[in-house]
């Protein structure tokens, strides 16, 4: 779809479907990576799409591809649940007790997290990083854009996301170089 063709999802049935179908597996990707309930990542990829509609009438083709566009569109969506997420958790704990734990549960936790002990580890890194070389990192990364469209899609210049991108994986390199080097160079060099 060419980036003039995007403005007519929002009246047009046949365009917006096939919009859908070339993005909804990226999107879904996206979304997946950052959310863990499969009934939420499908509302979320929905959420994104409507978002997508409404905004389509002011897209502007100078700004990038389509695909970036939505992702940037995909992680406003995917913030925002994050922060009514926690919203959410803060009021729960207020009025929930605790329950006590068997010794099966701690039994499987403990098991747990010992298989995620490596991507906690590399969360923890990710989670150092300042927000503009994160967004920078996991959109090329794990969503591969490039740094051009990952910078249409945060809104800031490719220099800019370039640069952010270098900084992003110097830090992971050096906060992770304790650790299993070969595990972490394969994502980054990607």
């Amino acid at each position: 779809m060419s980036p003039d063709e995007l403005q007519r999802i929002a009246h047009d049935p046949a365009t917006f479907e096939a919009f859908y179908r070339e993005h909804v597996e990226g999107v879904q990707r996206f979304i997946t990576r950052r959310v863990a309930d499969p009934h939420v990542a499908a509302d979320l990829t929905a959420e994104v799409f409507l978002a997508a509609v409404d905004a389509a009438p002011s897209y502007r083709p100078g700004r990038g591809v389509p695909g970036a566009w939505l992702f940037g569109i995909a992680r406003n969506v995917v913030s925002s649940e994050h922060r009514r997420a926690g919203r959410e958790r803060r009021a729960t704990a207020r009025v929930e007790g605790r329950r006590l734990l068997e010794s099966d549960d701690i039994a499987r936790m403990q098991e747990r997290i010992d298989a995620g002990a490596r991507a906690r580890d590399l969360y923890a890194a990710l989670d150092g990083l300042p927000d503009g070389e994160r967004a920078v990192f996991e959109l090329t990364a794990l969503d591969d854009l490039t740094p051009a469209e990952a910078a249409v899609a945060l809104g800031i210049r490719p220099v800019t996301a370039r640069v952010r991108l270098h900084r992003a994986r110097a830090t992971l390199r050096d906060r992770l170089a304790d650790d299993d080097p070969p595990a972490i160079t394969r994502p980054m060099e990607a």
